[in-house]
């Protein structure tokens, strides 16, 4: 078959596909990709998307076929697909549902039972279809600690607390699991949308926000009402998860970052939803109230009084029925909490975030305990469409000072960063840069705490850092909205879930070794939308390893769809023509 040299997909034989923006079936063939492709970079003419396996098994679990994924890539080919990759996806698909998890006893249960609603039986069982996956993974050490033979048949019998840890480490071993046990529906709340916000805005879910829950929560049969939904910031990802909420109409728990996200929750659940303020309970190292919908913290969670001892607050996720758990920021979920997501495999679940990326490689890890990817949309799409602000990244790149130079020279490769990193040549960069940026909102975002007090006191500005008690935080969060405060210093604690609408100017004067998951949230902090366009700039020493670092970074962003620029400026802060 001859393919249309218009079409808008190349598909290429290392499973990448590059996709024309240009193209006149762009728009269709961005729609049919992602449920089984993982965008990788979106710059502005050729966007570039990859089928793993990962990808594949999450098409699987949503019902794909291959015959359905190899009929897409034909019709918008533009050239043949290559036969190795129509036969790969074929292999990898087969392996979804070779292995299955059902409730016991060890006696398969009709299709209709495995989908009614049912109390958590004690054990499960894995169902394996052929003997030599069976006999690998006997063979495996790592599942003999929690995997004990049936008597007959390929099978398996493991305790449900060990649930997400079989399918994690069955994952690893290239055998994604078939989940058959049922969600239950937890205890009813009534939660609806208001027509109008309290706050007297208009309230409008977007056609995106509406697409993103309504991927997540289907039919709610088996294989939905789980999943991660992946949208930049600044887009409107807590509407995501009110919307789903009022679709479920079910008690929720709701974990995020830090207790000043606890309080935007609640602030936006009062402003958006018919929730009363009775209906709603924080649990945080403030208060430990729990309602029928309740916002609770990771750090309270994962608390515990000695370093091997038991964590007493995990009891939280047993004190009601939830039907829903929102995990806000998912990408961060610590490893405890991942251990408490395997007990929930039974209750609904939606995963909230602006990137999977983890430094550590374990997005595989979300997409096994909290489920896979739903939905997703490039950053440019909606910056085009005016959903988030235009945004201009510029690099400054300024000497290391002298009386820093002897220091650098004879630190270790992790101290040559930190020098790099506090240099103080950097102060005069962010001074001239408030000055030309006077009228606008500006975060000065660090990472270390006595390069950021010196930073404040040098500007007059307020900071805010991890020891800020959170009555002060959020005093000073406030007084930035009203725009009294002008430019705030803070530290890594606003990388996540923080809505500040009105900044429009980030400086970043240090970060956590180029970390790309860091470099979006801090971009995201000034992408709400705004009449006019963001600036987010990054000060980097020049010529040291801090440059390295920003190059990851910069990958990162340019990937994105972002232009990138970056220009010398000298240490009195004017910029090198």
């Amino acid at each position: 078959m001859r393919n249309d040299p218009a079409n808008p997909l190349i598909i290429q034989g290392d499973r990448s596909i590059l996709l024309d923006v240009h193209a006149p079936r762009a728009e269709e063939a961005r729609a049919a990709l992602i449920p089984f492709a993982e965008l990788e970079k979106s710059p502005e003419h050729l966007h570039t998307y990859r089928i793993t396996p990962l990808s594949l098994w999450n098409a699987a679990s949503a019902g794909f076929e291959p015959a359905q994924i190899a009929e897409i890539l034909d019709d918008l080919a533009r050239f043949p697909v290559p036969p190795a990759v129509r036969v790969w996806i074929v292999e990898t698909m087969a392996r979804f549902g070779k292995l299955r998890l059902i409730p016991g006893p060890a006696v398969e249960r009709p299709e209709s039972e495995t989908q009614a609603v049912a109390p958590q039986p004690e054990y499960l069982t894995l169902v394996i279809d052929s003997p030599q996956v069976f006999r690998e993974i006997s063979a495996s050490k790592v599942m003999a600690k929690y995997l004990t033979p049936e008597e007959s048949g390929f099978r398996f019998r493991l305790e449900v607390l060990n649930r997400g840890t079989v399918k994690q480490e069955l994952l690893r071993l290239g055998w994604p699991v078939k989940d058959e046990a049922p969600l239950r529906d937890g205890e009813p709340h009534e939660i609806g949308l208001l027509p109008a916000c309290r706050s007297g805005l208009p309230l409008v879910i977007r056609d995106y926000q509406k697409a993103a829950a309504s991927a997540l929560v289907g039919d709610r049969g088996p294989g939905t009402g789980y999943g991660t939904i992946v949208l930049p910031c600044g887009a409107g990802k807590t509407v995501v998860g009110m919307t789903v909420m009022s679709l479920l109409k079910t008690s929720t728990l709701v974990l995020t970052t830090n207790v000043a996200a606890v309080h935007q929750w609640r602030d936006e659940l009062l402003d958006k939803t018919d929730l009363r303020p009775e209906d709603i309970g924080e649990y945080t190292g403030d208060r430990k109230d729990v309602r029928p919908i309740t916002i609770a913290t990771y750090q309270i969670l994962t608390w515990r009084p000695t370093k091997d001892g038991p964590f007493p607050h995990f009891q939280l996720f047993r004190d009601r029925a939830w039907g829903l758990i929102v995990y806000d920021e998912v990408h961060l979920l610590p490893a405890p909490v991942f251990r408490v997501t395997a007990e929930l495999q039974t209750v609904r679940r939606l995963g909230l975030t602006a990137t999977l990326v983890r430094e550590d490689g374990c997005e595989g890890d979300v997409f096994s305990l909290v489920g896979p990817k739903r939905y997703d949309v490039p950053w440019k799409d909606l910056e085009g469409q005016g959903w988030i602000a235009t945004a201009k990244c510029v690099e400054i790149r300024v000497d290391l000072v002298a009386e820093k130079e002897i220091e650098y020279a004879v630190a270790n490769q992790r101290q040559k960063y930190r020098v790099a990193s506090e240099n103080p040549a950097k102060i005069a960069v962010v001074q001239t840069l408030l000055g030309r940026h006077s009228d606008d909102c500006v975060l000065v975002i660090g990472q270390y705490i006595d390069q950021l007090n010196e930073i404040a006191a040098s500007i007059r500005a307020p900071i805010i850092t991890g020891k800020t008690p959170n009555a002060e935080r959020d005093r000073i969060y406030g007084e930035f909205r009203a725009g009294t405060v002008k430019t705030l210093v803070v530290s890594k604690v606003a990388n996540f879930a923080i809505d500040l609408p009105d900044a429009s100017v980030a400086i970043q004067i240090s970060g956590t070794f180029g970390s790309r998951q860091e470099e979006a949230q801090r971009l995201g902090r000034i992408l709400r939308p705004k009449e006019k366009g963001a600036s987010f700039y990054t000060i980097v020493t020049n010529q040291t390893v801090e440059e390295e670092f920003a190059a990851n970074r910069q990958k990162f962003l340019a990937e994105q769809g972002y232009e990138y620029s970056i220009v010398r400026w000298d240490e009195s802060g004017e910029e090198v023509r």
